[in-house]
């Protein structure tokens, strides 16, 4: 309850305090990426080349349940599973907008618009959502499952697999007990974050698609509509509501960049994105610690630590998530499995959608630049798709889209805070519908609250100030995971239960006090 109270108090100042507040979020930003941008990136590093180790090294073949126990599923449903509860719609709308970013405002002090701009621009969206970003949910995905599957613990909130948080004392309860706050705050960020990106983006294209204004009416319109669709499925639970989702999340995903890829410049984004997988790996090391010490245009940097924030307050939901799933997997089956499909699905729709922005760009066709900086990232959205054949069609089908992507991961993210925030539930329980409902309701309140400041600066402070305090959770995860897979069991003596020995047809049960043998005669025994 203290939780819940805390995140509607959040809701009503983002809903009030609208532009002082957004004046103030953008000086906690700047803060942040001025000071702390280190931080961020040192805590992605570390996780990476952890997890590398473990992959690669002789603790990738510890196998996440007992010796005789078998994946659930095919590696193929496995990954998709993860690809589509880990993505939402927001990807629908960065991967068409983020290359005009990195375009004007270039990396690596590339002049804006030259060709080495349009290659830079397609590639560094892929960084962002590319193998550093994947990893950022393998240390609850690696805790939780090992506590699970290898120590056959109870893990109902992510502090229980924090090995040196557990214990009765006082101080160690609360520890506990402000971890989870954390969690929680974490995915409220992430998620109000989608949610108020997403809304303006679905209002303009909505508006396109029907001629109907573009104004804060259709906004909150689309915000009941997005109440009852995730009420209905959350009330449902996983088996009723969000395993559907799941499916048409993937299918829909798919059928947007499949046809992308046919009707557009097919050669063209197939040359862009050979030449990113090149450039990628020549610049890996450089994007993963770039801090401009000296100066310089800062925008892909400040983008990489918005998105590090991003994926950190996901890693709670994605880790419990990936874990329920993962039994009779080996760590390396899991970490590799992550990075490939999610890796490689992200990276598709940069190619793709990216590819596509950038084509129409410097082929004249549409000033989107100009767009974005003048209307907006949903002015651009709308153009780019309205370029497309059976341009109302693709529109009607990028804001189901949207829907059911924001649908299936909030409504996941809803299951697991409820978990959360439920004192106790049992093995296999589902949080009470209520439960889940009121967090429906936290998540649209505080959603709507950012859309109320408005501005996508204030969609990246809240990310980046979410995932703040969660790097504290991922080192503290790394470290439990390294003790649970170097610490030695202690020996425990087995107890011996006495066999009953017979006498004259008569059973009696050695006594617990007996320590030496008991010596009978032959004459007493038969």
């Amino acid at each position: 309850m203290p939780t819940f109270v805390l995140f509607v108090i959040a809701s009503i100042v983002f809903i009030l305090g609208g532009g002082q507040l957004q004046s103030t979020l953008s000086t906690i930003l700047s803060w942040i990426d001025t000071k702390m941008a280190w931080a961020y990136l040192l805590v992605y590093v570390i996780n990476f080349l952890f997890f590398m180790y473990l992959a690669f090294g002789k603790f990738g073949k510890v196998k996440l349940g007992d010796p005789e126990d078998k994946p659930h599923y095919s590696s193929f449903q496995w990954g998709s599973m993860v690809f589509a509860t880990a993505i939402d719609a927001s990807i629908l709308m960065l991967s068409i907008v983020d290359p005009l970013r990195y375009l004007q405002h270039p990396a690596f002090g590339l002049k804006p618009f030259s060709s080495a701009a349009y290659g830079a621009a397609h590639m560094y969206g892929q960084f962002n959502w590319g193998p550093m970003a994947w990893m950022m949910f393998a240390p609850a995905t690696i805790a939780i499952a090992y506590v699970l599957y290898v120590k056959h613990g109870k893990v109902q909130r992510v502090s229980a697999a924090i090995t040196s948080l557990q214990g009765d004392s006082r101080g160690k309860r609360i520890a506990r007990r402000v971890i989870d706050f954390l969690v929680v705050f974490g995915i409220m960020g992430g998620i109000g974050s989608s949610v108020g990106m997403e809304i303006p983006i679905i209002s303009k294209v909505l508006s396109s698609l029907t001629g109907v204004q573009d104004n804060m009416a259709l906004k909150i319109e689309l915000f009941l509509v997005l109440f009852i669709l995730f009420a209905v499925t959350v009330f449902h639970g996983l088996n009723g509501g969000i395993d559907r989702l799941s499916a048409a999340h993937i299918w829909t995903a798919l059928g947007l960049l499949a046809l992308i890829l046919v009707v557009g410049p097919t050669v063209y984004i197939l040359n862009s994105e050979t030449n990113s997988l090149g450039l990628m790996a020549q610049k890996f090391i450089s994007m993963s610690t770039n801090t401009l010490p000296n100066g310089g245009d800062s925008t892909a940097q400040q983008e990489t630590i918005f998105y590090w924030g991003w994926w950190l307050s996901y890693m709670p939901v994605m880790g419990l998530f990936i874990a329920r799933i993962s039994k009779g997997r080996t760590i390396k089956q899991v970490l590799v499995g992550m990075l490939t499909y999610g890796t490689l699905g992200c990276m598709s729709f940069y190619a793709i959608f990216g590819g596509y922005s950038l084509w129409l760009q410097r082929t004249g066709a549409v000033n989107l630049v100009h767009i974005l900086n003048t209307q907006g990232q949903a002015a651009v959205v709308a153009t780019v798709i309205g370029t497309l054949p059976f341009k109302m069609i693709v529109l009607a089908l990028y804001c189901i889209s949207c829907f059911i992507f924001l649908a299936t991961t909030i409504s996941s993210s809803a299951f697991i805070v409820s978990s959360f925030t439920s004192l106790h539930l049992d093995d296999g329980e589902q949080p009470s519908r209520w439960n889940r409902m009121i967090w429906v309701v936290v998540f649209i309140f505080f959603s709507f609250g950012i859309v109320m400041v408005g501005g996508f600066k204030t969609v990246q402070t809240v990310s980046t100030i979410a995932g703040f305090p969660l790097m504290l959770v991922c080192l503290l995860l790394l470290h439990s995971i390294w003790h649970l897979l170097t610490a030695k069991d202690k020996v425990v003596a087995p107890v011996v239960v006495p066999k009953p020995v017979v006498m004259r047809r008569i059973t009696v049960e050695l006594p617990r006090a007996v320590r030496g043998p008991m010596i009978l005669s032959p004459d007493h025994a038969r």
